[in-house]
């Protein structure tokens, strides 16, 4: 028993004769770990044995908050990330007896104290932040592995491999808060690609404003072959844009989206994207919020979905 006196996952690991993992694959009743009937009793009759309780939960009922934990979503970055992200957080706070509360709008400390307030969530959980910042970069919450910084690279690597070397980067108008992060991952994977660092330009909503802001990026720099997206939405803007300005796509301009929004197929051409399943990636904020173990958690690799705007 843990020296708190509390019984803990390495306990139960212990009295049942497998590894922490696969206790928290069973007690979190995860369907895609193969473990048999019998392990799966004879930890679940362990944990009975040893009284074991989550150490989210205890600590919840200790300390008098609600099972209820709160995301903060800015609604702008609604997408497959989001999608599956919140599908992954949603079902693993499920697991463990916990709500959970989606909250759209931009997050300030004064909204925060609010929700606090209001419900005295077990946590509040801002949006894939360790994705979106790009912190840790080794770690399966971001970075070059498996966040932002890696994905950015795969949209411009997958344009460099198809000859497109002067990329321009379409960015949202108004500006968004992860702007200046997908500007820096593109410049670092620009110089590991050998290629340009791409230019970048504002693609307003409105549709005439947004043929104007494109047709004045390919007129001031010619060379442009490729548009990446900062998302799909801007990408199906530019495809518009191009259209009406007499491009051919991708004869004469390739476009690229990102995050997969669900659109890009019924364009013409079909939107070439890239697409990010980040269940996982939900999951860990969960067990994370609930000081659960993280064990065996581990994001699908993005890809690229090939259709015919590249």
């Amino acid at each position: 028993m843990g020296s708190s006196g509390r019984v803990t996952l390495k306990d139960v690991a212990a009295a049942s004769g497998v590894s922490r993992a696969t206790v928290s694959f069973v007690l979190n009743d995860d369907p895609r770990q193969s473990i048999s009937a019998a392990t799966r009793d004879r930890v679940k009759q362990a944990a009975r044995d040893l009284g074991y309780v989550p150490h989210g939960v205890a600590r919840a009922l200790r300390e008098g908050t609600s099972r209820v934990v709160v995301l903060n979503i800015d609604a702008e970055l609604e997408g497959r990330y989001s999608r599956s992200y919140v599908r992954g957080l949603d079902t693993e706070l499920a697991a463990h007896d916990h709500v959970l509360l989606v909250r759209y709008g931009h997050d300030t400390p004064q909204s925060t104290q609010q929700v606090l307030d209001a419900i005295a969530p077990r946590a509040v959980i801002r949006f894939g932040e360790a994705y979106l910042t790009g912190r840790g970069l080794d770690d399966m919450g971001g970075g070059w592995r498996d966040g932002l910084a890696a994905h950015t690279a795969l949209q411009l690597r997958h344009l460099a491999e198809h000859g497109h070397t002067r990329v321009a980067v379409g960015l949202p108008d108004p500006g968004s808060p992860l702007a200046e992060a997908r500007l820096t991952f593109t410049g670092q994977a620009a110089r590991e690609l050998g290629v340009p660092v791409p230019e970048s330009f504002a693609v307003p909503q409105d549709p005439a404003d947004c043929a104007r802001a494109v047709g004045a990026l390919l007129a001031g720099v010619p060379e442009v072959t490729a548009i990446a997206g900062f998302s799909d939405d801007v990408a199906l803007r530019v495809l518009t844009a191009l259209r009406g300005l007499g491009r051919r796509v991708p004869e004469d301009v390739a476009v690229i989206g990102f995050d997969d929004n669900g659109y890009g197929v019924h364009v013409t051409p079909p939107l070439t994207t890239v697409a990010i399943d980040a269940e996982a990636h939900g999951r860990l904020s969960a067990r994370l919020a609930l000081d659960l173990g993280t064990e065996g958690l581990r994001p699908p690799s993005a890809r690229v979905v090939v259709r015919g705007s590249v």
